[in-house]
């Protein structure tokens, strides 16, 4: 017991001394690591914050927003009822258009805790087959154009490493978007393809539709921003908007370019997988 308390007593004298040096008695990268582990254990508290803020959003989104149309659509249905046999053809009309812009509502609040969702969804990362992720896609796509003429072009993808289900949602939303304004084309063209760079890979999607003007490059992206009304061409601006999420999400970038009755080109970058730190990576079945 005396040896160990001595012991104690020396390492204690012998660090005064050492701090009176100048000095620390305990190696540099020892106080280094307790750095990182102070700084790791800060920025998970931050995004448990941020959690608990955003699932308090999401509740407030599905409940407190929902309620009221629901609210409105049940009165209004109610009220058809009771007045059926007093209701002339514009009256129809009138309770018609009210009924179907609850029913966007709805889909508008569905797209908002999506496109949250988007943000907190862990990614599991893996090597991407494209042809069968491509053939998913059209797959997916094929019933709503079965009518139509359509020159797709794929080229040769240069391989990447991405969450299968989001890169998959990626092009299911920017074939969408060519084939929803090459529409009035007698044939749309539409090309994929891939440029590998030393950082990243950068894949695009090409369409010789109706094009846009530059100027509103940046608002293409935004989320329920559109350029078009929805008489021109349907839908609420959410797939773009999706689009970034998801890329931002793996750290990499989207942009557009295009010219009016010219067709326009889509591009996203995906960072090669040595340059991938904050993605779970999936292991291969029977690997360790």
């Amino acid at each position: 017991m005396r040896t160990e308390v001595s012991q104690k007593v020396f390492q204690g004298h012998h660090a005064q001394n050492a701090f009176s040096r100048g000095k620390t008695p305990w190696p540099a990268e020892d106080m280094a690591e307790t750095s990182k582990q102070r700084l790791v254990r800060e920025l998970s508290q931050q995004l448990e914050a941020k959690n608990k803020e955003l699932r308090a959003f999401n509740y407030s989104i599905s409940h407190d927003l929902r309620q009221p149309v629901r609210i409105i659509n049940n009165f209004l249905s109610r009220l058809r009822k009771d007045l059926q046999d007093k209701l002339d053809e514009e009256a129809n009309r009138k309770f018609d258009v009210i009924l179907s812009n609850t029913q966007k509502m709805n889909r508008l609040i569905d797209d908002i805790l999506l496109f949250l969702k988007l943000g907190s969804t862990e990614l599991t990362v893996c090597a991407i087959d494209w042809k069968k992720l491509l053939d998913r896609v059209w797959q997916e796509l094929r019933d709503n154009y079965h009518e139509r003429k359509i020159d797709m072009k794929i080229s040769t993808l240069a391989d990447c490493h991405a969450d299968e289900n989001m890169i998959k949602q990626v092009f299911v939303n920017l074939l969408a978007n060519a084939l929803k304004f090459t529409k009035d084309r007698e044939a749309a063209t539409i090309e994929i393809g891939s440029v590998e760079k030393t950082d990243e890979c950068v894949y695009y999607v090409k369409d010789n539709g109706i094009g846009f003007d530059m100027q509103f490059a940046d608002r293409l992206f935004l989320l329920f921003n559109r350029l078009h009304s929805d008489v021109e061409f349907e839908g609420t601006g959410k797939g773009l908007s999706f689009t970034k999420r998801i890329i931002e999400r793996h750290g990499g970038r989207v942009w557009a370019e295009g010219k009016v009755n010219e067709g326009a080109t889509f591009y996203f970058t995906i960072p090669k997988r040595d340059k991938i730190h904050h993605i779970k990576i999936k292991k291969p079945i029977g690997s360790g």
